[in-house]
């Protein structure tokens, strides 16, 4: 076959795929509606309301990922933290691969491992007891974690460590 025809008839192909696949807006059937588009990132009021302590015998327990479920955990350390931390942005990777790391500061970076993404899918749930009220992922020691990225598929976590101030010997750091 020639190149003159190969394009025009991939792009027939391609047309005609499309058209056999896109969502008709039958209004019997709701799965076929487009979802809502995700909402902005959104920054907290000056102060926030603290909510009340949760009460374990009426609340339902944290749904919490398996991937994620042993972060600040009690029987872990920092360093356990940290590789946590790693194959959640290891796993977001691989959902995103064009996109690569999520970036911007931590409460955005957190905000799309929570599932403030494309896909709306959540590496962490949104409700981890590691997230903050500014939104933000911390260690143990409730200080925000500082992330920074390498490139696309690398991405530096630091941890203040139990000074809770960055750049102090205390400090544990994870490279890929």
């Amino acid at each position: 076959m020639s190149r003159r025809l190969l394009l025009p008839l991939a792009a027939l192909l391609l047309a005609a795929l499309v058209w056999f696949l896109w969502p008709s807006h039958n209004e019997a059937d709701p799965s076929l509606e487009p979802a809502a588009p995700a909402q902005p990132l959104a920054r907290p009021p000056a102060q926030v309301a603290v909510p009340a302590p949760r009460d374990r015998a009426t609340t339902a327990p944290l749904e919490i990922s398996d991937l994620a479920k042993d972060l600040n955990a009690p029987a872990g350390d920092l360093p356990a933290d940290l590789r946590i931390l790693q194959a959640c942005l290891e796993n977001f990777r691989s959902n995103f691969p064009r996109d690569g790391n999520p970036v911007g500061t931590n409460a955005e970076i957190t905000a799309a491992l929570t599932g403030r993404n494309k896909l709306r899918y959540a590496v962490i749930p949104p409700n981890h007891p590691a997230i903050n009220r500014d939104g933000e992922l911390c260690d143990r020691w409730g200080t925000p974690f500082f992330f920074h990225a390498e490139s696309g598929t690398r991405m530096t976590i630091r941890s203040a460590g139990p000074d809770k101030k960055l750049h102090t010997p205390d400090d544990v750091e994870l490279t890929p």
